[in-house]
């Protein structure tokens, strides 16, 4: 059972007021909008396959259910944005999706792979490295076998990592930049 004090009656307020870093832009205040039809959890591709429900989610945000910032089921999104382009009232339920989500993290809560992503974009300047297979296609096509990216600019990733390190990204998902590892 649910009580009114379990009920955190602004988070749909943060939740605007987190995703929407622009006056008057109305992305994510479109989540009043949600009638809660269940189109968006009926068209997603993820919850076909797992547990993931989007309803349920933009449901606890609207009751201010707190418990949704610490939900696996957040980061079950693959954000292919097909529960927003089907949704009957325009809600941008993908972005409120990213917003809760960024909330989360804020918090101390992240998906081990979100994490591991992010530690990805520290180490190499890229969510997904070039490889030696990626060397090798593009050396078969006749570009040099290193892109010109910051994975192989030692001036950009330090540049990067000097970003990271004043936002306090790396502490938000706990990169260890002695081990080059998340800490455990």
């Amino acid at each position: 059972m649910i009580y009114s004090s379990d009920l955190n009656k602004n988070l749909a307020s943060q939740i605007i007021e987190a995703g929407t870093p622009i006056p008057g832009d109305d992305v994510v205040s479109s989540l009043k909008a949600c009638y809660q039809c269940g189109t968006c959890t009926g068209s997603c591709p993820s919850g076909r396959r797992t547990s993931y429900r989007t309803r349920k989610v933009i449901r606890k945000a609207l009751l201010g259910m707190d418990d949704v910032l610490d939900s696996d089921d957040i980061w079950k999104c693959t954000t292919c944005y097909t529960c927003y382009e089907r949704c009957p009232r325009d809600v941008k339920v993908t972005e409120i999706i990213k917003t809760i989500r960024n909330l989360a993290a804020q918090k101390g809560n992240m998906a081990k792979a979100h994490k591991m992503t992010a530690m990805y974009v520290l180490k190499y300047g890229h969510a997904v490295p070039a490889n030696k297979n990626t060397a090798e296609l593009r050396k078969s096509i006749g570009l040099s076998e290193k892109a010109p990216i910051a994975q192989f600019s030692e001036k950009d990733l330090n540049e990067m990592n000097t970003l990271i390190k004043e936002l306090g990204f790396d502490e938000l998902i706990g990169f260890d930049w002695e081990k080059g590892a998340l800490k455990e």
